[in-house]
């Protein structure tokens, strides 16, 4: 009997378990390449930041797992839609439009690969997270598919505000019902033309605002993500809560510049028994992830914290063009790395003009 916990997990269960398996039988260096560059500890440094590799690195990897994979993914293909616009000045590309069209297919389809249980809530909210920040960045207006992807994201909710997501302890963020509340705050924020104020999203946007006050975040983590969906969704948190939160990640800054992502979860714990470390060295998610959300908020580029991010993130970056950041899920291709990538751009181009 297939229990309900990887029918939660859906396709994502399967991929793990998958690579997983290849990776006790391949030797990392016969992976393919493009599909999953390395972005692990052991691979070495580009000696100069290259913005254009990143973007290569972000483009190989988002199209390798839409085509082959066939799902979205909380690691890869979500932050690619979201993060991929700010390097179109160093690095056009027609990727972003593929991958983009990808998902817009996942939702007009929806009804039709509901039938073979293709679809979950984690899907929904990722994916309109993703074509709502997409929309912000490029036209400014929202696109017809994005707002359909919103309306079925209220058909989904449940009564308390939040959405049935999975907990497969593959943290940062299939862990709890929380990231999937908070990740949907930070889509809806961003969704254009005052979407977030409509008539048609005040019911939902009240469930999910009354969620997110009544539920404490787990983590810091979770709280990172908060003071992110807080720049655009009002009434998550008050000026004094903002502040704390600011503290507190500025406080994690490591002795090298940068921050590790194990040091905002410190009770996660992967399926695999892989502990967090709250003493691991900075990564490129925990540093991109801070600096973005910092400067999302007001925090200046001139800031002496930032300024040594940044100097990390300038430094860090590895031959492949990615960030690395080490997976607590058993998984030798570190796909957090991807996500590292995107927030490290994104943290870079915040920083470029103060």
């Amino acid at each position: 009997m297939i229990s309900l916990q990887p029918l939660l997990c859906l396709c994502t269960t399967l991929l793990f378990a998958a690579v997983a398996v290849q990776g006790e039988e391949v030797k990392p260096q016969t992976a393919p390449k493009e599909a999953y560059p390395q972005g692990t500890p052991e691979e070495p440094f580009l000696k100069v930041l290259s913005l254009t590799k990143a973007a290569e690195s972000l483009d190989r990897t988002a199209v390798a797992w839409v085509e082959k994979q066939k799902c979205g993914s909380c690691h890869t293909g979500w932050p690619y839609v979201y993060s991929r616009a700010v390097l179109m000045k160093e690095a056009p590309t027609d990727a972003l439009a593929q991958v983009r069209a990808f998902f817009e297919g996942r939702i007009t389809g929806w009804d039709e690969e509901q039938k073979v249980k293709n679809h979950s809530p984690r899907e929904a909210v990722g994916t309109m997270t993703a074509l709502a920040i997409h929309d912000a960045q490029t036209t400014g207006r929202l696109h017809p598919v994005t707002r359909e992807a919103l309306d079925r994201l209220w058909k989904l909710q449940r009564k308390d505000g939040a959405w049935s997501w999975p907990k497969c302890e593959w943290p940062p963020f299939e862990v709890d019902d929380y990231y999937g509340a908070v990740h949907a705050a930070v889509g809806v924020g961003h969704a254009p033309e005052n979407y977030a104020q409509s008539e048609a999203a005040k019911a939902g946007v009240e469930k999910l605002r009354a969620y997110l006050k009544a539920t404490p975040a787990p983590n810091l983590h979770h709280r990172a993500w908060l003071l992110w969906a807080a720049v655009r969704l009002e009434g998550l948190l008050s000026a004094e809560e903002k502040q704390g939160t600011i503290k507190e990640l500025l406080a994690l800054q490591r002795s090298d510049g940068g921050w590790s992502m194990e040091s905002l979860g410190k009770e996660w714990k992967g399926h695999r028994g892989e502990a967090a470390n709250p003493d691991a060295p900075s990564d490129g998610y925990g540093t991109g992830l801070i600096i973005f959300v910092l400067r999302e908020n007001g925090v200046p580029a001139s800031h002496e914290a930032l300024k040594r991010g940044v100097q990390w993130l300038s430094t860090h970056q590895r031959e492949s063009g990615r960030w690395s950041t080490r997976s607590l899920n058993g998984v030798k291709q570190h796909f957090i790395s991807d996500t590292a990538t995107s927030f490290a751009v994104m943290a870079l181009k915040a920083c470029e003009d103060g």
